[in-house]
């Protein structure tokens, strides 16, 4: 059974697999290209591609047993475009939409509501062109 890590991660490769089709409102197609786990460099063939895969994960306590579980999302862009810089900053901002749209994701089948939040964009600035890489940093805080 596939603990509350994984199923987040499994969620945001559906939402991201669903909506980045090239369709309004939305301008990247990553054509299914979306891994949920950590692929390196060599080992991307198709471009873009996208991989989400877990990071740390923290927990606050509270009283009456109540307890906050913050985890750390990794999305990884890899892209090859004459300019790699402006594709990723397409893709950062079709990631956003999604995400402003689905800030309270919700895991099917674990009735489990998480609030999804950038921490952090960035880039390689260029100097991979035509190849490129970003990266965002999601917060992700659910109910333990």
């Amino acid at each position: 059974m596939a603990n509350n890590r994984t199923k987040i991660v499994s969620a945001l490769v559906d939402l991201f697999k669903t909506n980045l089709t090239g369709e309004s409102p939305y301008i990247t197609n990553v054509y299914d290209n979306v891994k949920g786990k950590q692929v390196f460099w060599d080992d991307v063939t198709d471009y873009p591609s996208i991989c989400i895969y877990s990071g740390g994960e923290a927990r606050e306590y509270l009283p009456g047993d109540f307890k906050w579980a913050f985890l750390t999302v990794n999305i990884r862009i890899y892209v090859n475009d004459e300019d790699a810089k402006e594709r990723i900053e397409e893709i950062f901002e079709d990631i956003e939409l999604i995400l402003d749209n689905n800030n309270n994701l919700i895991v099917a089948g674990n009735n489990l509501s998480c609030d999804v939040r950038i921490l952090s964009l960035s880039d390689d600035e260029g100097v991979l062109n035509p190849l490129g890489v970003g990266e965002i940093i999601l917060e992700v805080r659910y109910e333990v």
